[in-house]
């Protein structure tokens, strides 16, 4: 055991550490949002009661309710009380804060030690994509069949609708949850995150988000689809108002997360660590929070006024009070299309990463790759019409969305090239995080050259309502970015776990994964040829032969990414010991202890070079073993370190 695990386990801190923090943890945050929710409900039934809005009212107050009751229960807004009442945090309580001498408990916990927080957004997204997958093998099962009575169409469309939503959420937070908080400060040489009680609080958040969005198929469902385009979903079933409530609590999580990554990285780097010195992974996660700053506030402003049209009785979508469906279409897309660059460029960054470390080269035009990113997020926030071309609305902007739609395929291709030229060549190291970069370049291909037929308008207008839109969407957030958060659990697996992943096991959920996704998403394209129309419960034989390939490449796809659970469940509790760099790497967070110290380093790290300084040492990777702390691009006090 290292001295920081028997100081995190043996510190013993007073009686009084922590104050009303040491009575709460998850089960008081049930138990308070319980009640909050269930006082939510009766003031919505006892003083609405008659009202023609009042059932809408109901579900409305009872899920905020919920979500205000789970975070006191928390303990997410005891630092502003005591700060309001004069008695703030002292040492001791900072240090109960941070979970010294909690043991696991304290992942039960608001807990601001922001390695803690990592391993909370892990264990959620994984959750999350547990429940998203059930969905979309039940979509998958009733599409085997063209006349299947499995699921009625209104169960059909709410899972269909649920299912988007959820993986949505869970893209979202997949690599920018876990890594931009347990990775990213150690990679700039911070000791923490800026503001810790915020980033506990952003976690937490989204957990209180989460139940409003499940809990909808219990009043209806959401059968507007998971776009729940305005006036169709004004006009659903009151399970609608759970999941606005949903969107606009997750987007305060969202936002709150990325101004705390921006304060971070522009405040706390190491002495050394300049601007040009940043990790790639560490660039993706700052343009992707500043991104998401730009385009969440857009989706929070159209389900809130969703709620008004809905529960009060406002008219922003309705066009016979003088509201305009066209409102929600542009402020839903204002934030979808930028928020798959908020999915992306972490797991772009994260994948650089793994390329230098295991082609053991430097990156391959580092200010090329910065610079794409930058491009994409600001022509990212150009194209969101592109999904509006159908409908009608403005058809003279249709030339110039068309052509930002395709001038960010230049930038794309530029971030694309700079990391097939970092492994070109290179002294490649075949470890299973390898092999999902491998997998990410060949599904981004397709990918990215299907969005190019969608940017086309005559195209889209053959395209846009039919399974092939699904299927390059899925091999773009699925086969693109989720591969690549895989890769990034495979990688850093080591420093947040402190074992190594069972790769045998890993590469045969590999296989499975890869098989499935091409499977899975050939056969809707093949569906999208023949002209097969999305959202359907019901279709004609002729596309059977297809839906079938598709719905079995899903159950293949699925087994895959059980069994990398198993790997991952299995060797947390039983893997090797990794020792501090099994990889030999050369960024700030393979330099320190495993586990790492509560403040991340024991000396505070002095940054001499850049993190992908491959090649001025030779070095054989076929005999890799852990390196000492301090060894890397950095110096630990006096001791210079070796590249």
């Amino acid at each position: 055991m290292t001295s920081t695990e028997v100081y995190l386990e043996n510190t013993v801190l007073g009686p009084k550490a922590g104050g009303l923090y040491r009575h709460q943890n998850f089960g008081t945050g049930l138990i308070s949002g319980i009640v909050f929710g269930f006082i939510g409900w009766l003031i919505g039934q006892e003083l609405l009661q008659g009202s023609n809005w009042g059932s809408d009212m109901t579900v409305t107050v009872t899920c905020v309710g919920w979500v205000i009751g789970f975070l006191l229960g928390m303990g997410a807004f005891n630092a502003v009380g005591r700060w309001i009442l004069g008695r703030d945090e002292d040492h001791e309580d900072q240090l109960y804060g941070a979970g010294v001498g909690q043991g696991w408990k304290r992942y039960f916990k608001f807990c601001t030690d922001h390695k803690v927080v990592g391993i909370q957004y892990l264990v959620l997204v994984m959750t999350l994509f547990g429940a998203g997958g059930a969905m979309a093998m039940m979509i998958r099962t009733q599409l085997l069949s063209p006349h299947m009575n499995w699921l009625s169409p209104q169960s059909y469309n709410a899972l269909v609708s649920v299912h988007g939503m959820v993986m949505i959420i869970a893209t979202i937070i997949m690599v920018s949850g876990p890594f931009a908080n347990f990775i990213m400060p150690i990679m700039i040489g911070a000791k923490d995150m800026a503001f810790p009680r915020l980033n506990a609080l952003s976690f937490w958040v989204v957990v209180a988000a989460v139940p409003p969005i499940l809990g909808s198929f219990f009043v209806g469902g959401v059968d507007s689809g998971w776009t729940t385009y305005a006036p169709l979903s004004v006009q659903s079933f009151p399970g609608q108002d759970m999941f606005a409530v949903t969107i606009c609590t997750f987007v305060i999580s969202v936002t709150v997360a990325g101004i705390n990554t921006l304060v971070t990285v522009i405040t706390m780097r190491a002495k050394g660590m300049t601007m040009g010195r940043l990790p790639i992974f560490v660039w993706g996660s700052i343009i992707a929070g500043g991104l998401g700053l730009y385009a969440m506030p857009a989706f929070l402003m159209a389900q809130s006024a969703l709620i008004t049209d809905r529960v009060v009785g406002t008219s922003m979508y309705a066009p016979a009070q003088g509201g305009a469906g066209w409102l929600y279409e542009n402020c839903f897309w204002i934030m979808g299309h930028p928020e798959v660059y908020v999915i992306l460029l972490p797991a772009a960054g994260a994948l650089v990463e793994i390329a230098s470390t295991f082609a053991r080269k430097p990156v391959f035009s580092y200010k090329a790759m910065v610079g794409a990113m930058m491009a994409i997020a600001g022509l990212g926030i150009m194209v969101w019409a592109h999904h509006m071309f159908t409908t009608g609305w403005a058809p003279t902007l249709a030339n110039p969305f068309m052509l930002t739609t395709e001038l960010i395929s230049i930038p794309t291709g530029v971030l694309f090239l700079c990391l097939v030229g970092t492994i070109w060549r290179g002294n490649i190291w075949a470890r299973l995080p390898m092999y999902f970069l491998y997998l990410f370049l060949w599904n981004f291909i397709i990918g990215g050259v299907t969005g190019i037929y969608l940017s086309d308008v005559p195209a889209d207008q053959y395209f846009h309502g039919n399974m092939f839109v699904t299927a390059h969407f899925h091999f773009t957030l699925l086969g693109g970015a989720m591969v690549g958060a895989a890769g990034a659990v495979c990688y850093w697996f080591p420093k947040v776990s402190g074992r190594m992943l069972n790769e045998r096991v890993g590469k045969w959920a590999f296989w499975l994964i890869a098989i499935g996704i091409q499977v899975t998403y050939y056969g809707q394209f093949l569906e999208g040829f023949q002209g097969m129309p999305r959202r359907v419960v019901n279709y004609n034989p002729l596309f059977q032969p297809a839906n079938i390939m598709s719905s079995v490449g899903a159950y293949t796809l699925m087994t895959g990414w059980l069994i990398l659970l198993y790997a991952i469940v299995h060797s947390w509790r039983n893997g090797v010991k990794a020792g501090p760099n099994p990889w030999h790497a050369k960024s700030l967070e393979w330099q320190t202890e495993t586990p790492v110290p509560l403040e991340n380093f024991l000396v505070d790290p002095v940054v001499t070079r850049d993190p992908y300084g491959y090649g001025e040492e030779a070095t054989d990777t076929s005999q890799l073993t852990p390196e000492p702390v301090g060894a890397g691009s950095v110096s630990l006090g006096n001791e210079e370190g070796v590249l």
